[in-house]
């Protein structure tokens, strides 16, 4: 195998490989080094690709258990199989990893398993099955993600108590499921196992759900998901969570009066949040600096302390999100290629994939208070939307954002059906420096769900035609 590249990539997860098949598009001979056994990262084996499984999955259930009947489909008595329903979800990761394999191939990307750690600033360690390679980059980028977190004195045993990762493999459906944290991963969770039959109570430590997301939608979405059958403990702190038996006691106590209080469940999801991971890469000693949470520090061109070492995605400043870690890596290759990358992180959208979803792309309400923008509000009910009316799916609405003076579009946020999908559309006018009249003249198919987003459009000068 070659030993010496212009690029070694280290994590080969959605940053890390788009990077490396980027770089080779451009001409860089290119290494990925990955630790896995797979490509694709959390997100694709142990995040964002099998939870959607199951999502769909779930939703599907739900809707034949309880739903098909009123609109003239009649099912008989409807069945959960787990066990064919997890078989599905794995299929479905193998045959993506394998894909990216593929490209890795087809772009001429060296592909190298094990644990790469930086030795210098141009030499990888390789350590697989006891053994170790050296080998040679004039640049490198680290692109290791992040890894879930936990809280003081609360260890997760993938059984009893468990990660996103032990959520998305569970044998049999919890009769009772406590998730801590109101975060998109734990209500995603929480939203599978509750339409397959469990009695899912969140613990969230704030006055409201999805922290950093639009209070207005926010406030909705946790109405919907209660609606649903999710029960909600807001402004709770967990103070213990303990096996007993074949059971959890999970003790938390109240934020504003000090009660303190106890629940007995099967399960519990710990979902407070993710961490850089960067542990055993040798930083510290080649002097790249981290900031006090643990990230990367780059400047606007992904380098680190070091000029040849980059670093993307989850373990630098921003999100943790796959497509903004996709962005970056195609941004620095193609700076390592003398060509001007960037990433514009005012559009990068986010995307709660429950059901209905959540969808959301630039500043808040509440970002524009703090950064004493005057601004417009545009709203418009899917209820009113002939599209989501018949397809029976007309909870949520669409909110457009747009600067009181010049009209241009800051924020969107959009909760309701397809709404991941509805949302590109937003971004890429965002992209642009559009005006919520240039959305509002813009032609929309009828009967679509996307004429929700003109009718929000027209809504911000309040001259709707349909609400």
């Amino acid at each position: 195998m070659e030993k010496n590249f212009d690029l070694i990539v280290i994590g080969g997860g959605p940053g890390g490989y788009v990077c490396a098949i980027r770089a080779a598009q451009l001409g860089l001979k290119t290494a990925c080094v990955e630790s896995r056994g797979t490509l694709g990262g959390t997100c694709l084996n142990v995040g964002c690709i099998p939870s959607k499984s199951l999502l769909n999955s779930s939703e599907l259930f739900s809707k034949a258990k309880n739903h098909f009947n009123n609109i003239g489909i009649e099912t008989g008595d409807v069945k959960l199989n787990l066990n064919k329903m997890m078989t599905n979800k794995s299929k479905s990761v193998q045959i993506l990893t394998k894909g990216v394999e593929f490209l890795f191939k087809k772009n001429k990307v060296t592909y190298i398993k094990g644990k790469g750690v930086l030795f210098s600033k141009n030499d990888v360690v390789v350590y697989q099955d006891g053994k170790k390679t050296s080998y040679k980059s004039q640049n490198i980028v680290i692109a290791t993600g992040s890894s879930s977190v936990s809280l003081s004195g609360i260890n997760i045993d993938e059984k009893n108590i468990i990660s996103s990762t032990g959520a998305l493999s569970l044998e049999k459906v919890p009769t009772n499921l406590v998730i801590i944290g109101g975060g998109y991963i734990g209500l995603e969770m929480g939203s599978v196992w509750s339409r397959l039959g469990s009695k899912v109570t969140v613990i969230e430590y704030l006055d409201h759900i999805t922290p950093g997301m639009d209070k207005e939608i926010s406030k909705e979405f946790q109405k919907i998901l209660t609606k649903q059958g999710i029960k909600f403990l807001l402004e709770n702190k967990v103070t213990s969570v303990k096996n007993k038996n074949d059971k959890v006691l999970v003790d938390f106590i109240d934020n504003k009066t000090n009660k303190k209080s106890s629940l007995e469940c099967d399960k519990v999801l710990v979902s407070v949040g993710r961490k850089p991971y960067t542990e055993g890469l040798n930083l510290t000693k080649l002097g790249i600096k981290k900031d006090q949470a643990g990230r990367i520090e780059v400047n606007k061109n992904f380098q680190t302390s070091l000029e040849n070492i980059f670093a993307i995605g989850d373990v630098i400043k921003g999100p943790m999100l796959a497509h903004k870690a996709e962005e970056e890596g195609i941004a620095v290759a193609e700076i390592l290629a003398g060509q001007s990358g960037h990433v514009n992180y005012d559009v990068v959208p986010g995307v709660i994939y429950t059901s209905p979803e959540v969808a959301t792309v630039g500043k808040t309400e509440e970002d524009l208070k703090d950064l004493k923008i005057d601004y417009k509000v545009g709203k418009f009910p899917f209820l009113a939307n002939s599209r989501a009316k018949v397809n029976n799916e007309s909870e949520g609405f669409v909110k457009i954002l747009a600067d009181a003076n010049t009209d241009k579009v800051l924020g969107v946020h959009i909760i309701g059906p397809h709404c991941g999908d509805m949302i590109a559309e937003m971004a890429l006018a965002m992209e642009f420096g559009a005006s919520s009249e240039d959305i509002a003249r813009t032609c929309h198919a009828h009967p679509t769900h996307t004429e929700a987003i003109k009718e929000a459009a027209l809504a911000v000068d309040k001259r709707p035609i349909h609400f």
